[in-house]
């Protein structure tokens, strides 16, 4: 298919026209730009992926398997029955559409859509809004002579005002339930026990200690041990950072007041205040309050492993390179109503950065949440949770957390 031609399977909208190649590509360039898309790569890569195959005509080859391995770099032996991973980007990248063209890209004269049971996608020619017919003023009637002027009718102008006063009071109502609805999505219904009251929320991103070489500029001696100094509030872990801003994004797409504080800044007493969300590596200084939990990450034994109510379980990483580039990790997502600190506390823990960002992704997408509420129990809302999370990790990103262990009580 030459540039310019249409797309064999592009629906017209109705329009009359079908989109040519260059403006579909053109078109993907405006999302693939937006904010909606901008944040994440790999939404991105999928869309770029199944749109290029559909223009080339190759849209047979756009199934699961295939986009598992040409995109997220799955092994050949990718079955995707174990790993939902891109059923549920497919589902965010919808929803990201859905977004753009409700706001940015509502006057757009394309549009790209994904249906839901499909990775084709379809391309849509909008109509061009239509132009405004000319105003006729016509001239007020003028009464004939010797009759009565026109007066007012009383019940129409009665009817007028109640029209206004019902129009006012939907407007309230409105406000009234948008407000005050019920939580509409699997992580509204998460953080609903977390997020109720009115007092801020407390994000707290853990400190990773860190040696440092200490050594004058130009010595020639290997070093020693004393050339080595422990920097213990200086530096924060990618993946916890990435933690820390989707929940900040959240938190503020909810219009909930929060405080961000790190490592030390964040004290008991803090945590008594109102809710918390502890981001961080559970072998830190939180480690005596998440110690208390059934699932718990020990990182004074090897290997460093989830233990359940103290005991050693197969969640572990006995191959864990010293540089901590590894290629799986597990993490551990919990909600509770503490009872140390008589406050809703939930905590983002990995063995490494990479399941700490899993665990954010998971608490903030409703796609991922409800692959993890499979199961749950009724009234889970209200229950205290505990996940226990793999991650596949693929040059250096993690994948989709799977969930190999839910308790609730």
């Amino acid at each position: 298919m030459s540039q310019g031609q249409t797309p064999a399977n592009a629906p017209d909208g109705g329009s009359g026209a079908r989109p040519t190649e260059e403006q579909v590509r053109e078109e993907m360039t405006r999302v693939l730009a937006s904010h909606e898309f901008r944040s994440s790569k790999r939404s991105q890569d999928f869309l770029r992926f199944v749109v290029e195959n559909t223009l080339r005509g190759s849209a047979d080859i756009l199934k699961e398997r295939t986009i598992g391995i040409e995109v997220f770099g799955r092994p050949t032996s990718y079955d995707p029955s174990d790993d939902a991973t891109v059923r549920v980007k497919a589902g965010e990248v919808r929803k990201r559409l859905g977004l753009y063209y409700s706001t940015q890209g509502a006057a757009n004269p394309l549009r790209i859509e994904l249906p839901s049971g499909t990775y084709v996608p379809e391309f849509h020619a909008m109509e061009a809004p239509r132009a405004e017919q000319p105003r006729v003023e016509t001239a007020p009637a003028v009464a004939a002579p010797g009759s009565e002027p026109r007066r007012p009718n009383p019940w129409r102008t009665r009817s007028l005002w109640a029209a206004v006063g019902a129009a006012i009071a939907a407007a309230a109502g409105f406000a009234y339930w948008a407000t005050t609805r019920p939580a509409t999505t699997v992580v509204d219904q998460f953080w609903a026990p977390v997020l109720r009251g009115s007092s801020p929320v407390l994000v707290g991103a853990a400190f990773v200690p860190v040696w440092s070489m200490d050594r004058l500029p130009g010595a020639k001696e290997p070093p020693g041990p004393q050339d080595f100094v422990e920097l213990t509030d200086q530096f924060v872990g990618g993946g916890d950072l990435i933690a820390t801003s989707r929940l900040a994004a959240m938190l503020t797409r909810l219009r909930r007041p929060y405080q961000v504080r790190l490592g030390s800044a964040v004290s008991f007493p803090d945590l008594r205040t109102g809710p918390a969300i502890l981001v961080g590596y559970s072998y830190t200084r939180w480690r005596e309050i998440s110690s208390q939990m059934r699932f718990f990450i020990d990182g004074s034994r090897e290997p460093i492993g989830i233990t359940d109510n103290g005991h050693p379980t197969e969640w572990a990483l006995p191959n864990l390179p010293r540089d901590r580039r590894t290629g799986e990790d597990y993490a551990i997502v919990s909600r509770v109503f503490h009872p140390d600190t008589h406050a809703m506390l939930v905590e983002l823990a990995g063995m490494t950065q990479y399941g700490t960002d899993a665990a954010s992704d998971l608490v903030t997408n409703p796609d991922l949440m409800a692959e993890a509420l499979r199961g749950a129990p009724a009234g889970w809302q209200q229950k205290n949770l505990q996940f226990v999370l793999h991650v596949k990790v693929i040059s250096g990103a993690p994948g989709s957390p799977r969930v190999v262990k839910a308790y609730y009580w």
